[in-house]
């Protein structure tokens, strides 16, 4: 579209990669201070956009342009819908980040079916004696009988080429009304006070953990874009397949990697996040060792290659997964992720090649992917050790646990001590009252020898009756309390 070899407008493709990780960075700090319905609508309208135009587009820095804003929606896109999912649905994000990561899946592998349909037709109709390369067909200058069919064809190619832009971008723009319809609704407010909900269950080790993961998924992104993209040439150059079975080998991992993604979303829902990440390692590490050592065997070649398919599908959905378990995932965190597998995704793949083209005659390939898998496997135990340590807030509460434990015993205690009190003054209490009646028995001994020497039925003995009753009869003793005492004492006073 804009006159020149793709080799001379790389940097178009270096734009794109920039403002992929610029919009993963912006992303994640926008995703903390503002709606997240609001975000993604945004980001899709730019990508629409930058599809509208980019078949219009004549000049080469206009479309780096346009690829730079493009990379960019994506890179917004990937962190948002990553922490939207977590804010949605919290705990239980697993099966919908499974779902997530597979409609991604799902999408790469139908997306060149379908361009090879659309396009197909056209590239059939090219000139017999035309070479296929980009560099001889766009440099090479007509001739007179090959100019006057050019036209025609490339009129055909640029009405498939349009079209097929508008139909994506016009797909894109309904996805990006149908967020501006969630924003009118107010959906993001519960999710973000949900997630505000969340900042006290950040983990301990919060930074150091996300730092671990950057890299765990920057090997584990790295590994998978690097097999997937050079195991064709590794069929036929090392494996000296045809043409048609090096295709068909490409096919069986990518087959395999979006099979086991769908089939993630189911096992999302019985299997933890840590255990789908530790059986996908365990197979990494088989299939990879598998692939490095015993690849000269065909049947090694093809099952390794499906099972490290499968093994990688589900490890980027149950990280986010896995690390939401012991922390917060703010946008800063999730976008942190996005960059990691994005330069795992440029830097590892240009390393191999760099490497496999100065070692022609080693399968640089295969060893990459089981560095890689023993990379991942050894990051994990770290990051499952980090996870797990006490956060503060756990050690606050053991602590005032430990004290309020502490302050009910010495309540204990100090009731205890209480209760001996009062059981002392009840002894003592109870001794003083017995004093009192041993005292009123002595008081009536003595009143009865007085009685009994005073001669018949005299009024003093009338009148000493209802006194003595007064002192013996109606003194109220009571065994716990000082009346009884008091009593006494009164009524001793009355009979002297």
């Amino acid at each position: 579209n804009v006159r020149k070899n793709v080799s001379d407008i790389y940097y178009i493709f270096v734009g794109r990669s920039l403002g992929y990780l610029g919009g993963s960075v912006l992303g994640g700090v926008l995703f903390d201070c503002m709606n997240a319905a609001l975000l993604l609508a945004l980001s899709m309208l730019a990508t629409t956009a930058g599809l509208y135009g980019i078949p219009w587009c004549k000049e080469s820095v206009l479309l780096t342009i346009l690829m730079s804003v493009i990379g960019g929606s994506m890179g917004i896109l990937d962190t948002g819908g990553n922490v939207l999912a977590l804010n949605t649905w919290g705990s239980e994000a697993g099966p919908h980040l499974q779902a997530l990561h597979f409609s991604f899946a799902a999408g790469a592998f139908a997306a060149p079916i379908l361009a090879k349909m659309a396009l197909g037709g056209s590239e059939s109709e090219e000139l017999p004696g035309a070479e296929k390369t980009n560099q001889s067909v766009l440099k090479s200058v007509p001739t007179a009988s090959a100019a006057s069919t050019t036209p025609a064809l490339k009129d055909h190619h640029d009405e498939d080429f349009l079209w097929s832009y508008i139909i994506i971008g016009t797909y894109i723009l309904f996805i990006s009304i149908f967020f501006f319809f969630l924003y009118s609704k107010g959906s993001s407010a519960r999710d973000k006070s949900k997630a505000s909900a969340q900042k006290g269950m950040r983990a301990k080790y919060h930074w150091p953990l996300v730092g671990l993961l950057f890299v765990f998924f920057l090997f584990y992104v790295g590994a998978e874009v690097t097999y997937g993209s050079y195991v064709f040439t590794y069929a036929m150059v090392f494996a000296e397949m045809k043409e048609s079975e090096a295709a068909a080998l490409n096919s069986v991992f990518w087959g395999a990697f979006a099979l086991c993604r769908g089939v993630a979303i189911f096992g999302a829902a019985f299997l933890y996040p840590g255990t789908m990440i530790l059986m996908s390692l365990l197979s990494s590490a088989a299939s990879s060792s598998a692939l490095a050592f015993f690849a000269h065997y065909r049947a090694s070649l093809w099952v390794g290659t499906a099972v490290y398919g499968a093994s990688m599908a589900s490890v980027f959905p149950s990280g986010i997964s896995w690390i939401e378990q012991y922390t917060v995932v703010e946008g800063k965190s999730a976008s942190l992720f996005v960059v990691g597998a994005a330069l795992g995704e440029m830097c590892i793949p240009a390393s191999v090649g760099f490497l496999q083209g100065r070692f022609h005659h080693i399968p640089v390939v295969m060893y990459a992917a089981f560095v890689t898998s023993a990379m991942t496997v050894l990051l994990f135990p770290i990051m499952y050790k980090l996870a797990n340590a006490p956060r503060e807030n756990d050690l606050k509460e053991v602590s005032d646990s430990e004290t309020r434990a502490a302050l009910l015993s010495n309540s204990r205690l100090t009731e205890d001590e209480e209760d001996e009190e009062d059981e002392e003054d009840v002894r003592e209490w109870n001794d003083a009252d017995f004093e009192v009646i041993e005292m009123n028995d002595k008081l009536k001994n003595s009143l009865m020898d007085t009685s009994h020497k005073i001669a018949g039925d005299s009024p003093a003995e009338v009148s000493l009756q209802p006194h003595l009753d007064d002192v013996l009869g109606n003194s109220p003793v009571v065994a716990g309390g000082s009346p009884g005492r008091q009593n006494g004492n009164v009524d001793w006073e009355k009979s002297e």
